[in-house]
């Protein structure tokens, strides 16, 4: 039976925890599984690397230190905003989501990471970054 290697397409079903066994993401939910190119980035390196050499129909779990996924949170990612700059009528609140959007149009995901009497301070790191993962794999096919 063939085994996972870069550059190959596989289907995956996964469910992604965090260390207190928390949910954050399943591919069970969506009822599809990942399917996706090995060594085109798309992926954080901890779960590429936890597929190598898998075989179809092989289970297994991973856990992934966050130098693997999202990195350590990143103090330079902290940002503080007057709330004068916030849309008419928005009432922060910390873990608050915002929108914006960068100079060449792209979209930024914030969190309101604290509430403070003339501004905010958001944060631009991924949700989650600093943060250990665990994954329940499935390899269901190398295409």
């Amino acid at each position: 039976m063939s085994k996972v290697k870069e550059g190959d397409l596989v289907r995956v079903h996964y469910t992604g925890k965090l260390t207190d066994g928390q949910v954050f993401d399943s591919s069970l939910n969506r009822g599809e599984p990942l399917e996706v190119k090995l060594g085109q980035g798309s992926l954080i390196p901890g779960f590429e690397k936890g597929l190598m050499d898998m075989e179809p129909k092989e289970k297994k779990t991973i856990v992934i230190p966050k130098e693997e996924a999202y990195g350590e949170k990143r103090k330079e990612l902290f940002q503080s905003v007057p709330k004068s700059n916030l849309p008419e009528g928005l009432e922060p609140e910390v873990d608050m989501a915002l929108m914006a959007t960068n100079n060449d149009g792209t979209e930024k995901q914030l969190r309101v990471a604290e509430v403070n009497e003339n501004d905010i301070i958001v944060d631009a790191n991924h949700p989650l970054a600093g943060e250990d993962l665990t994954f329940e794999l499935e390899l269901l096919e190398i295409k």
